[in-house]
């Protein structure tokens, strides 16, 4: 089943996008500094998981948690 019609795994896909994102500005800021077109939705979601980081890091936790046991 695609992730766009199965809930739990888009939330997966939208939180392993946010951290992937967000490492990939801190490792190499070059390739996210534009902020509007197709790369300004990754400068987005870097930036949610720069500000919400606590937030993002307990979703992937739990996120984990719930892939691992149910």
């Amino acid at each position: 089943m695609s992730a766009l019609f199965n809930f739990h795994s888009f939330l997966t896909v939208i939180l392993l996008g946010i951290c992937a994102c967000t490492y990939f500005k801190m490792q190499f800021p070059a390739i996210l500094d534009q902020k509007t077109g197709f790369r300004g939705f990754f400068w987005k979601a870097a930036r949610i998981g720069e500000r919400l980081s606590p937030w993002v890091a307990a979703g992937c936790f739990m996120m984990g948690v719930s892939i691992i046991f149910f």
